[in-house]
């Protein structure tokens, strides 16, 4: 049983070798960019709209909405990063029901990448709101004491975003993998549509968590307004 797309190997060249995780998130990007290229090309103002402009109309409104909520008040200016990474992750969830598709989502290597993105998007959008010198003094809130214990705090959070994907998105193929071997017949397909679901609920949840931690970034601290 493979435990990783990263040990299906397509070509090598002594230590140069192109696996399956490099392989299909390429792919993915390929087949999302092409699709995202097609519906947009011909937008429409009109009351007459493709049913393919109406699913990305839900779509973008929906998104805009959960960012809303979660606290950034211009959701537009981040929409491209975090729609972005939901609709990679929710593809990576989908494209298990394809045969032979192995989710890249499903190596560390991969989780790794999108938690690193968050990263270095987080303090990215923290200077572009509040400039270089108000982000570095959220770095030495309340105290300057606390400020080795921000980083700690930056660096722990990535990896455990890292991890958390990865072993949310790895356990439901490996119990796939089982049942087909044990019992390839009907439960299967019920843990599949179960897995279709937790890698939805798993894009939800790392996107959420990335325009949550966007929130405590760009956040401008105010004074307490003064009692009269």
């Amino acid at each position: 049983m493979r435990l990783s797309p990263d040990e299906v190997i397509f070509w090598q060249y002594g230590e140069v070798k192109l696996n399956a995780t490099i392989v299909f998130t390429w792919g993915l990007m390929l087949v999302l960019a092409a699709g995202s290229w097609l519906v947009t090309r011909k937008l429409s103002t009109s009351l007459t709209r493709s049913r393919w402009q109406n699913l990305l109309e839900i779509v973008v409104t929906m998104i805009e909405k959960q960012i809303r909520d979660v606290g950034l008040d211009h959701p537009r200016a981040y929409i491209g990063f975090l729609g972005t990474i939901f609709l990679f992750v929710a593809a990576c969830a989908l494209g298990t029901i394809i045969p032979g598709f192995e989710p890249p989502t499903g190596s560390l290597s991969t989780t790794a990448a999108l938690a690193l993105c968050v990263f270095v998007a987080v303090p990215l959008f923290g200077i572009h709101d509040q400039g270089l010198a108000g982000y570095l003094k959220s770095y030495v809130r309340p105290t300057v004491i606390m400020m080795p214990f921000n980083v700690i705090s930056e660096v722990s959070r990535t990896l455990a975003l890292a991890v958390r994907l990865f072993g949310n998105m790895m356990s439901g193929a490996m119990i796939i993998a089982i049942l087909l071997t044990i019992t390839p017949f009907i439960f299967p397909v019920v843990m599949t549509a179960l897995g279709l679901l937790t890698g939805m609920v798993q894009a939800y949840i790392f996107s959420i968590l990335a325009a949550v931690y966007i929130v405590a970034a760009v956040r401008v601290r105010k004074p307490a307004a003064q009692p009269n």
